[in-house]
Parts: C-alpha cells; structure tokens; sequence
C-alpha cells in the first residue's frame, strides 16, 4: 500500500504538499517542485511560516485551514515560476478531532487564466463586431431616406412596418437588382423590437460554398486548413435577438440551403466541425432577384425552404413602374452629393425630361450612380447634357428615350429643312422645275437633284 501511495503521489500531475500539525512540510511531489521551482531538499523539513516569510509564495492555504480547521482554497502567486496555482488544503483530523495532517492540492492556473482572457478579448471582440455591422449597416438608413411618392412603395412600407411591429421573421423581398432590397431590410430592423440588437447581413452570391458555410454557420478550432486557432462565430451566431439578411436567397448552394432550413425547423446551429448545438434567436430576412417558383420548379431552390422563406413577402416594384418616385429620388441625391463634394451642381427640366423617360434597367441603384457620377464629373454647373451623354453612352443601342429627346438640330439640318419646306410649297401648287429653278435663281439640273433628295422626284 506504501508503494502505491508513492506511485500514486509522484504520479499526479497536480502538485501536493504534506504538512504534520505544527505547519513543517513532510513531503512534496515531483508536481510541486516542478511548478514552484525548487528542489524537495528546499521545502522538506522547514516550517510553513518560514517558507511564507522568505517569499517562496504569497499567501499560504496551509495556515488558513489551520485557523478555520476546515477545507479552503485560495489562489497563490509563485514569484520564482511566475505561476497562478489554484490550492486547496484540506485537514486531516485524528480520533481527537485535532488536526494531525494538512494535504495541499496544487492546480496550475496559468494556462487556464490565459485561455480565459483570451476568451474575454474574444467576447469583446465579437461584442464590438456586432456593433460595428449594427452601426456601419444602419449608418446608410440614417442618412438616406427612403423615397415614397408612388402608392405601390408607399404600399410597401407600410407592410413592412406592420411586419417590423409585430416581430415576425422569415421575410422574404422580392424584386429586381437595385430597387432597394438592402434598404428596406434595415427599414424593417430599425423599426422593430430587435433594433438596438445586431443587424447583420451577407451576399449569398458573393462567396463560394464553402466559404459562406463557415461565415453563416461559424467553425470550431482547426476544423479545415486555415481555420483560426479558436475557431469562429458565424453571422447567424453573431445576429442572435437580432436580424440577419441573407441577400440573394435564391443563389445558396443546394446543400446550404438544408442546413438553413435546419435552423428555420430548430433555431438551432452547429459550427463547422463541432459537436454541440447552439440555440439562435434571430429575424431571418431574406431577398433576390430570381423567381423562386421557376427555380423551384428547376431544382435549384428547395421548395420545403421557398415556402417557409416565403411566410411574408414583399415585393419592391421596379424604378419605370414608379415614375413618381424618380423627381423627389433626384432631388435627394443632388443634395446628398452636393453636400458630400462641397459643390453646387443643379439641373434643369431637360436632363429631368431624359431621366423621366429612361427605363433604367439598373433601378435605384443605376440613378444613384449617375447622379454622383453627374456631380463629381461634369465641369459644367448643370448638368443636363452629361446626364443624356451618359445615359446614351452607356445604354444607346436600348434607349428607348432618344426618340422622345429632340435635342437642337445643327445649322446643316436646320438649312436642309428650310430647302424642304421651300421646295414642298412650289410642288404643292403644280410650279415646274424650269419655274422652280427661276424663282430660286439656281440651274434647273440643281432643282431636279434637289427634289430628289426630298422625295419630289416625281414633279415635272
């Protein structure tokens, strides 16, 4: 039994001290040398207040069981090691119930105390990202109002208020690239109960599979190559009691779309490369530009997911089927950039008149543009003429507005047109070519040419 008690004593990897009743060290382990830096020749043998006085620890648990007579733990500073050491002294008593024996447990903290702190930077980190998505995302709702002259958006955002209101999730925004999706998703968080909770949001489209799997779903410590030490929260993680947006819904991979409509069915997660769920409560509002019923129908979209997505939907119309929107949206943006480029650009009805008439296939998104590239660009203080110039450059073989835009016709035309209307008013009343070419003082050869041209080459 004593040479068990020994293996069992050196073994331990945990360090332990042996004091008799008057406080003097009976024996260490080879444990207790190791994490305070001496030797057993060092310890065994002297008493603990002699130890404790010339600085070996800071505090002792051996004395402290002393006085309380019961088992106390207390943590201690090794200067030599430069070690936090958990100790636990525990008494043992004899048949007089008189402390005969003080066993101390030694736990090196130190690892543990490091790990913890880097969990609490961790913390604070994720704590500022959420702020910061939160911040930066609604910072664009902030200074930029949403424009609703039209009854179809203003249809819009009152469903997305009610929506917004009653916190419901699985939202789904339908329409066409740039007509605002992003802007009405933060119109709904801002608006809700969740709005001092993250906002976060990503492009499905804009990543690989494999990728974007571990940004929505987070990954463990060393799950794939690459993979951060301590592993990562994902965005859906990151949003809990918050929002997330998952713009362009309809281009996840099939085998991503599963795993969402896990969480939808559990609102639970598990990271890449874990082993453990995590309960998430968040608003899931989703967008694209697809329609998901023809993917459905083609097998791209899972049609379990299209319908719990597809709860409550709102559909954004194009900027052509609001043309009331396009004065007060031009407007906006004039005073925006203005103020932003410390510049005083204006337009007149002109360049209105060929931004009223233009379909803009690209929506909110393409005025947006060319009103800031208009303010920025043009040299001129109106910039009428540089909005049709880069509208015709840009989309020429499909703009529908050059028929209904007349600019000023040049001095040739203007010439050609008077000859014609000249010459139509002799047809008109039966003159001949000899009588034309007198009253115009030309040659008859020239009158003959002439009516050619216009189309009078049937008169004599």
């Amino acid at each position: 039994m004593n040479n068990q008690f020994d293996d069992i004593f050196s073994a331990s990897s945990d360090g332990i001290w042996v004091c008799d009743a008057s406080g003097k060290v009976i024996n260490v382990n080879s444990a207790s040398i190791r994490l305070n830096g001496i030797e057993d020749f060092d310890v065994i043998g002297k008493n603990i207040h002699e130890l404790l006085k010339v600085g070996l620890f800071n505090k002792s648990v051996t004395l402290k069981v002393f006085e309380t007579k019961q088992k106390v733990s207390v943590m201690q500073y090794i200067t030599k090691t430069d070690k936090h050491l958990l100790c636990t002294g525990t008494p043992v008593f004899d048949e007089d119930r008189r402390i005969s024996l003080v066993v101390v447990n030694e736990r090196d903290m130190t690892e543990l105390n490091s790990v913890r702190e880097q969990l609490e930077k961790s913390k604070m980190i994720t704590k500022k990202m959420k702020d910061e998505l939160t911040e930066l995302n609604l910072l664009e709702i902030n200074k930029q109002k949403i424009v609703a002259e039209s009854q179809e958006m203003q249809q819009v955002l009152r469903c997305a208020l009610k929506i917004a209101r009653l916190d419901v999730s699985n939202i789904l925004i339908l329409g066409e690239s740039g007509v605002g999706k992003g802007l009405i998703s933060k119109f709904i968080h801002k608006n809700s109960k969740r709005h001092k909770k993250p906002f976060v949001q990503i492009n499905c489209a804009a990543l690989p599979e494999s990728l974007l799997e571990a940004e929505l779903f987070g990954y463990e410590g060393g799950a794939f190559t690459g993979a951060c030490e301590y592993g990562k929260a994902g965005l859906i993680e990151l949003a809990n009691k918050g929002t997330i947006f998952l713009d362009e819904i309809g281009d996840m991979p099939l085998s991503l779309q599963a795993k969402l409509l896990k969480y939808l069915d559990d609102n639970e997660i598990m990271r890449l490369g874990g082993t453990s769920l995590k309960k998430i409560n968040c608003t899931i509002i989703t967008a694209t530009n697809k329609d998901l019923k023809e993917e459905v129908k083609k097998q791209r979209f899972r049609y379990d997911l299209y319908y719990r997505l597809n709860t409550f939907t709102l559909a954004i119309p194009s900027l052509r089927k609001r043309p009331e929107d396009i004065l007060e949206l031009v407007n906006s943006y004039m005073k925006n950039y203005n103020k932003m480029y410390k510049v005083n650009k204006k337009i007149f009805a002109r360049g209105l008149e060929v931004i009223q008439n233009y379909s803009f296939p690209g929506n909110v998104r393409e005025l947006k543009g060319l009103i800031k590239k208009a303010v920025v660009m043009c040299d001129e203080e109106y910039i009428d003429n540089f909005i049709r110039e880069s509208i015709m450059m840009a989309h020429e073989p499909s703009f529908n507005s050059i028929e209904k835009y007349h600019p000023k016709p040049s001095l040739k035309d203007q010439l050609e047109n008077l000859e014609k209307d000249i010459l139509s008013g002799f047809v008109k009343h039966g003159r001949t070519t000899r009588d034309i070419a007198s009253e115009l003082k030309i040659s008859q050869t020239s009158v003959v040419r002439k009516l050619k041209k216009y189309g009078f080459s049937g008169s004599r």
